[in-house]
């Protein structure tokens, strides 16, 4: 299947350089393009047109052609004009090579998914790379694209366009209901800060031009089609881990995940282990919003009362008297280093758990 505005679109420069007009019917009958049918022409012709043996059919010098997409009709083109007949057969052979042109790709991009899903064996991929002319020893990266399922097919357009503008050979194939990845061949020189950057063009473009909230996130390089799964599993993970532990970044790298991919491979038993080991109680259940604003502030300010009291714009003292206060609630004094850090990965283990029972 080709899309509605590249059929239309081809159609019409053919209007424009042949003297012809078309209306274009899909398999159902439904006109899709040109006026509205003629009053002499009887309404249930091109019905039973597609429910006959012939390809081709003359009403009144209207020609009518059939187009075949797996042996079935899939389009219907109704030609009249000067140059109608030959206008026609042009016309329907544009629509099958574009056709051919739009299967092959749905090949690659089904191929594609398949690598990076581990569905194939060895040797069966190298087979179906060779034939699809996709070559094997290349660089790529895998972006991770997650949207609302209800834009899925937009986005897919959209990071189809974008990706149009680069030099290298791409795929955009989704992988399940909310996710799309990007495959984009790189050159060996380029760096992670490279790769973040590709990752906010596909944030931005999706944003500005769909209104399309996304997640993007990216794993390792591969070096060949082998390992192609390996840098999409690592986007898997980066995607999780951030949304985890970073739930206001847009975009996840495998290798920023830092202490987060640490913590969320642990089992969750030992996880509830540190946290008893660490507090007495449930400390979580009695720090409000405005505390847990203060401390995640506090921390990213690394330790620094000045800047954290400026930029919650609060007095200094009424922060020293939080940060007091939540000593006396956990234990614990996050001004110094040593206990800060233990109530930070208490933070991590904290939030891992509460992800694991929302699953």
């Amino acid at each position: 299947m080709i899309s509605a505005k590249l059929l239309l679109s081809a159609v019409s420069d053919l209007e424009d350089i042949l003297d012809v007009h078309y209306i274009v019917y899909n398999h159902t009958g439904e006109c899709i393009y040109g006026p509205a049918r003629q009053a002499d022409t009887d309404s249930s012709a091109v019905s039973r047109f597609i429910g006959s043996a012939a390809e081709t059919m003359v009403i009144n010098d209207t020609y009518y052609f059939k187009v075949f997409e797996n042996e079935r009709t899939e389009y219907v083109i109704e030609a009249g004009g000067t140059n109608a007949e030959l206008g026609g057969r042009l016309a329907v052979s544009e629509i099958r090579h574009m056709l051919a042109v739009s299967d092959a790709q749905t090949d690659r991009s089904l191929f594609m998914q398949n690598v990076l899903l581990d569905n194939f064996l060895s040797t069966d991929m190298h087979a179906k790379a060779k034939k699809l002319k996709i070559r094997e020893n290349i660089r790529r990266i895998v972006y991770l694209v997650e949207v609302n399922p209800d834009r899925d097919n937009t986005a897919h357009q959209v990071l189809k366009a974008v990706c149009l503008t680069t030099k290298y050979d791409v795929f955009v194939t989704p992988v399940d209901s909310r996710h799309l990845a990007v495959i984009q061949e790189t050159d060996p020189e380029e760096t992670e800060k490279q790769f973040h950057q590709q990752a906010e063009v596909f944030l931005d473009t999706l944003n500005t031009e769909a209104m399309i909230p996304a997640y993007i996130s990216y794993g390792n390089p591969a070096s060949s089609l082998s390992t192609l799964s390996q840098s999409y599993k690592e986007a898997q993970l980066a995607m999780t881990v951030g949304q985890i532990f970073k739930p206001d970044q847009r975009i996840s790298s495998y290798n920023s995940l830092g202490i987060g991919r640490l913590i969320y491979q642990l089992p969750p038993s030992l996880c509830n282990l540190f946290l008893k080991e660490t507090f007495d109680h449930d400390v979580f259940q009695e720090l409000d919003d405005e505390t847990m604003l203060t401390i995640r502030h506090f921390f990213d300010n690394n330790l620094n009362i000045s800047e954290t009291a400026r930029q919650l714009y609060i007095h200094r003292n009424t922060l020293v008297y939080r940060l007091e206060r939540l000593q006396k609630t956990t234990g614990l004094d996050i001004r110094k280093f040593d206990e800060a850090m233990t109530f930070k990965i208490a933070m991590l283990v904290h939030d891992c758990l509460m992800h694991q029972k929302e699953l």
